[in-house]
C-alpha cells in the first residue's frame, strides 16, 4: 500500500492511498473463510456451504469493511507520522470511473491544512484591565439586603411608603401570586392609585411602566423575559397582605447567620470581610472581561487564512444529518471566529508551554470545593471529605472536561495579564459595568 501527498496549495491538500489486489485479497478471504464456518443456510450442514455462495452473498460487503479499514488505518498513521496539523477530517473524493476490480485501487482524500502563523500578546493598542473596588456605599446596600433578608415583617393596614405587598395578579389569562416593594411602583400615577388600600381590594393598574425594571414584571406575573418586555395590558391587583419589613439588629445572632458562627463580631469586621468577597467576586468579572476582550483583540490582529471552502464542505457532512451548501456557509460564519480564536490559543499553549494533566485537574477541583463550601459556612472541610468529593466529580468525564476549561481558562487570564498590553483601571462596580458595557 503506497500513499502519497500533493500540496493544491498553503491550506490544502490531497493525499491519495493506493491498494493493490494482491495485499487486500488474503484479508477478504480470511474474513469470507470465518464467515462459511459460521454460516447457517438451509440445504447445506454448518460449515459446508460453498465458498462460491458465501462470496456472492456476502463479498461485495466485506471488501468494502476491509478496504475501508486499511483506509483509515492508512490514513491515520500516515498523518500521524508526518505530523500534518488538519482543519475538520479528511474528505473522500468520489471518482465516477472507480473500478472496484482494478489491479490497484486508488482512494483520494482532500485535507484542510492549519495555517502557519505567529501571535503577539503586545499589541500595538493597550487593553483595559478593571480594578474593581467596593465602595461604601456597595457595602451599605449590601447590609441593608442582609438585614431585610433575616429582618421580621409587621402587619399593616393600609398601603403606605416603605410596605411589602403581597398580591394576587389577574391579567388576560394569567394569574400569579406576587409580593413587591410599593417603592419598586415607578409610575406615580399607578403608585397612587395603591396608596391608601387595603387587604381584600382590587386596584387596576396598567403594566407599562409600572417598574423601574421589567425584570421585576417576569416575577410579578409570572410571564418568560421576552414577553415582559414593552408589555402594555391592564391587570387587576388583589391585595392580601401589607407588611412592614423591620430591619434586624446588626448584633452577633445577625452576624453569625449571615457569616457563619464567629466569623465577624463587629460591624466593622463585617464590612471588610464583605469587602473582601465582594472584591473577590469582582475580580471574577474583571478577569473575565479582560480575557474576552484580549480574546476578541487577538482575534481581529492575528492575520491568516483559513481553508473556507474546505471547511464549508466539511461542515455539509460533519453532523448528524447532511445539509446544503448554503446552510454550511451560514454555520461557517457562525463559527469563524471560534475557529481562529481555537487555532490562537493552541499555538499559545504551544509557545507558552500551558499544558494541563490530573494532578492539576485535581487540585484545581478541590479549591473549587472548599471554595463552595466556605460560602455556606463550611470551612472546615477535612482532606478525606475533599478527596471523596473530588474524585466522585472527576469520575465524571463531562466534569473533567468542564473543570480542565475553567483551569485553561484561569491559566489563559494569568497569561495575558503577565504578557498582554493592558491598561489597569481602578473602577466602582457601578463604574465598571458602565464602562465595561456601555450602559
Amino acid at each position: 500500500m503506497q500513499v502519497t501527498r500533493k500540496d493544491v496549495d498553503a491550506l490544502n491538500a490531497v493525499i491519495t492511498i493506493a491498494i493493490d489486489k494482491a495485499e487486500l485479497t488474503p484479508k477478504i478471504d480470511s474474513v469470507l473463510t470465518s464467515y462459511r464456518k459460521r454460516a447457517d443456510i438451509p440445504g447445506f450442514r454448518k460449515g459446508n456451504v460453498p465458498m462460491g455462495l458465501i462470496k456472492k452473498q456476502y463479498g461485495a460487503s466485506v471488501k468494502a469493511d476491509e478496504t475501508n479499514k486499511m483506509l483509515q488505518e492508512s490514513l491515520t498513521n500516515y498523518i500521524s507520522k508526518e505530523k500534518i496539523a488538519l482543519l475538520g477530517n479528511p474528505l473522500p473524493v468520489e471518482r465516477d470511473d472507480f473500478d472496484w476490480d482494478a489491479d490497484t485501487m486508488l482512494f483520494d482524500f482532500e485535507l484542510g491544512l492549519s495555517p502557519s502563523f505567529e501571535v503577539k500578546l503586545k499589541g500595538r493598542k493597550a487593553i483595559t484591565c478593571y480594578e474593581i473596588t467596593a465602595d461604601d456605599e456597595t457595602i451599605d446596600k449590601q447590609i441593608d439586603r442582609m438585614r431585610s433578608q433575616y429582618g421580621s415583617l409587621h402587619a399593616e393596614g393600609t398601603v403606605v411608603d416603605g410596605v411589602e405587598i403581597t398580591a394576587k395578579f389577574a391579567a388576560e389569562d394569567k394569574d400569579n401570586k406576587s409580593t413587591f416593594s410599593i417603592d419598586d411602583i415607578k409610575s406615580k400615577a399607578q403608585k397612587k392609585k395603591l396608596m391608601g388600600a387595603k387587604v381584600g381590594d382590587t386596584i387596576e393598574l396598567k403594566t407599562k411602566g409600572l417598574f423601574a425594571d421589567d425584570h421585576k414584571l417576569m416575577h410579578v406575573l409570572g410571564v418568560d423575559h421576552d414577553k415582559a418586555h414593552g408589555l402594555s395590558i391592564a391587570l387587576n391587583c388583589t391585595i392580601e397582605e401589607i407588611n412592614r419589613r423591620e430591619l434586624a439588629d446588626m448584633d452577633q445572632e445577625f452576624f453569625d447567620k449571615v457569616m457563619g458562627k464567629d466569623t465577624v463580631k463587629t460591624v466593622s469586621e463585617l464590612k471588610e470581610k464583605l469587602k473582601a468577597d465582594a472584591e473577590l467576586q469582582f475580580a471574577n468579572q474583571s478577569d473575565q472581561k479582560m480575557l474576552n476582550d484580549v480574546t476578541e483583540s487577538l482575534i481581529d490582529n492575528t492575520k491568516f487564512d483559513l481553508p473556507a471552502a474546505f471547511l464549508k464542505k466539511w461542515m455539509q457532512t460533519s453532523g448528524e444529518n447532511p445539509i446544503t451548501e448554503e446552510q454550511a456557509a451560514e454555520e461557517y460564519h457562525k463559527a469563524e471566529r471560534g475557529i481562529r480564536y481555537q487555532l490562537i490559543e493552541a499555538k499559545l499553549r504551544e509557545q507558552y508551554e500551558l499544558t494541563i494533566d490530573r494532578e492539576q485537574i485535581v487540585a484545581f477541583a478541590k479549591d473549587m470545593i472548599k471554595g463552595q463550601m466556605a460560602q455556606f459556612g463550611r470551612t472546615d472541610v477535612s482532606d478525606q471529605e475533599l478527596n471523596d468529593i473530588s474524585e466522585r466529580i472527576l469520575g465524571n468525564r463531562d466534569e473533567v472536561k468542564r473543570i480542565s476549561d475553567q483551569l485553561m481558562s484561569k491559566k489563559m487570564i494569568d497569561l495575558f495579564r503577565a504578557e498582554a498590553n493592558l491598561n489597569t483601571k481602578k473602577v466602582s462596580y457601578e463604574d465598571f459595568i458602565k464602562q465595561a458595557y456601555k450602559s
